[in-house]
């Protein structure tokens, strides 16, 4: 009898000693999650910054919104127009001086002196001619893109036909048409060279 309650103690102990080495177990591997968990937590926290409120991203602006500006182009064709006719009012004084014809915006807005098989008409297509190159000039100090020399020559024309037909009508002749064409033609061409020269020059360098 004294051996069995023997047995019975020390098994009874064993147990024990086995509930409590499960329960420091189960205690260590709660604590090592919680350590774990404290430990990844600032990596959490620091890898997902926190949105302050009222924080809103910068817009971008379109490019589509920056290349077209219609303020900019209808003061640059106005420019345009408007140096092209103060350019042709200048020759038509330098023909009054040098060959003594007159000053009249007929000379502008008609067709009435223009004519391809007299000299004197010659004068008058000259001094139109001479305008569309200033005009190519003016293109490259204005608008300064040769891809646009094309849309602004046009505007010219097309501005200085309804000019004409509000001022006396809808020009029939060939020699208007012919000269104010080809006129348009040359501000095209060498508007475009003159833009394309001015693109490819260096940016020049301010002194330090």
């Amino acid at each position: 009898m004294i051996d069995e309650s023997n047995e019975l103690a020390t098994s009874s102990e064993s147990e024990q000693q086995n509930l409590i080495s499960r329960g420091t177990n189960g205690n260590n591997k709660d604590s090592n999650e919680d350590v774990g968990n404290q430990s990844t937590s600032p990596s959490k926290i620091m890898g997902s910054p926190r949105k302050r409120p009222g924080s809103k991203k910068a817009a971008i602006p379109n490019s589509a919104n920056m290349l077209f500006n219609p303020t900019l182009i209808f003061s640059q064709i106005m420019a345009l127009q408007c140096f092209h006719y103060f350019f042709s009012g200048l020759l038509m004084e330098i023909n009054n001086v040098l060959f003594g014809t007159s000053v009249t915006l007929d000379r502008l807005f008609t067709a009435e002196y223009l004519d391809l098989r007299t000299t004197p008409g010659w004068i008058d297509n000259g001094s139109i001619l001479v305008s569309y190159i200033i005009g190519a000039l003016l293109l490259a100090i204005i608008v300064e893109k040769a891809k646009k020399c094309l849309d602004f020559s046009v505007t010219l024309f097309f501005i200085h036909l309804m000019t004409c037909i509000a001022y006396d009508e809808f020009p029939a002749s060939w020699d208007w048409w012919i000269i104010h064409v080809l006129g348009t033609i040359i501000m095209i061409l060498l508007g475009e060279f003159f833009c394309s020269r001015r693109e490819l020059m260096d940016i020049p360098l301010l002194p330090l």
